[in-house]
């Protein structure tokens, strides 16, 4: 996510009152699993286990390639549309919609970034799906959002409600609320969403409020130097707990009886980047996330064999030899504990090559 943003696009003629560009970028990552194979579509790594026992798995897809285009009307309004090939499986890959939303005078309609998202305290990785802990969910979203200023505020289609033995229903949108600023050497973010979790298999019925905060800072400290992170806290909305539970997202929910009881967890990053200088640069970042699933056993919703904690450690090295071409290599390391205290863990290298227009 650290480097997926284009560094350039490509100007289109349409016309006198309309501003046109065609973004995007071609890239290869490739892996190898020292342990068992974590790689999933991108060549990310998965915190769940594979097969312990059988070691050294290579792979390589271009599925993170995408393409994007955005128009800008001289009345203020702008549209912009944008896909990757993040299919499922491996390989070409399927052609995924992430972005296709538009702007006018501080309102937003459309599929984009959750307002519950920052990327200011995040580490460049070249992992597609980076650190745990880091703020927000993360992720793309429907959404009707309104800024002004540094503050912003969302009505938004809620991340993944999944309720231990119950049947999840979408019964209201999610309600955010982001501000994020700067001064000086200093960049920050802070974010509050509230959001309800349902069950209702037909017969029985049952609701629970949800919330989520988080926090995200970045200081550079020098011109080469710089220290970024965030701190994130949920209770019965784990879909904002960025790589919890299995691996992207943990349960938010659980059915004691007929009542739905909500799931808190907590989570955090932290990282430094430091510059060399000529288009180089050495990332070194550590996430954690945790689930606390105590009365959830106690109920029996959950056993010693669940996923508890969730932690990765990523180091790298960023190489841009001209303005639109970034190579990197870069050693990960996952571990998975379960409830029960058994430990997963896993090294990989990725290898990556993106030229942008």
């Amino acid at each position: 996510m650290g480097v997926a943003s284009q560094a350039s696009a490509v100007s289109l003629n349409v016309g006198d009152d309309v501003e046109a560009s065609l973004y995007g970028y071609a890239r290869l990552n490739m892996s190898y699993d020292l342990n068992d194979n974590r790689a999933v579509s991108t060549r990310a790594g998965s915190f769940t286990p594979a097969n312990q026992d059988i070691e050294g798995h290579f792979g390589a897809d271009v599925q993170q390639s995408r393409v994007g285009i955005k128009v800008t009307h001289a009345s203020g309004v702008m549209v912009n549309i944008e896909g990757d090939f993040r299919g499922s499986g491996n390989g070409a890959g399927s052609l995924r919609m992430r972005h296709a939303y538009g702007t006018y005078q501080g309102f937003l309609a459309g599929r984009t970034w959750s307002n519950y998202v920052s990327f200011v305290g995040n580490t460049p990785t070249l992992d597609f799906d980076s650190l745990a802990g880091t703020a927000g969910s993360q992720d793309r979203t429907e959404q009707i959002r309104y800024t002004t200023g540094p503050l912003s505020f969302s009505l938004e289609d809620p991340s993944s409600q999944s309720i231990i033995g119950g049947t999840g229903r979408t019964s209201a949108p999610a309600l955010t609320a982001r501000l994020q600023d700067s001064a000086d050497a200093l960049s920050y973010s802070a974010a509050a969403l509230v959001s309800q979790v349902t069950s209702d298999d037909g017969t029985n019925d049952d609701s629970a409020m949800g919330y989520a905060v988080f926090g995200a800072a970045k200081m550079k400290l020098s011109d080469m130097i710089s220290v970024q992170g965030a701190l994130n806290y949920t209770d019965g909305a784990s879909g904002y707990l960025w790589r919890s539970g299995s691996n992207y997202y943990g349960p938010s929910a659980y059915m004691d009886g007929n009542n739905i009881e909500t799931i808190a967890g907590y989570g955090g990053s932290v990282g430094v980047s430091l510059s060399l200088g000529g288009g180089r640069s050495v990332n070194l970042g550590y996430g954690m996330t945790k689930l606390d699933l105590d009365n959830a056993f106690d109920a029996g919703a959950v056993t010693n064999a669940d996923p508890e904690t969730n932690q990765n450690v990523m180091l790298n090295y960023m190489w841009t030899p001209v303005k639109s071409v970034m190579m990197g290599v870069e050693y990960a390391y996952f571990d998975q504990e379960t409830y029960g205290g058994t430990s997963s863990d896993a090294n990989r290298l990725m290898f990556a090559a993106q030229y942008n227009f």
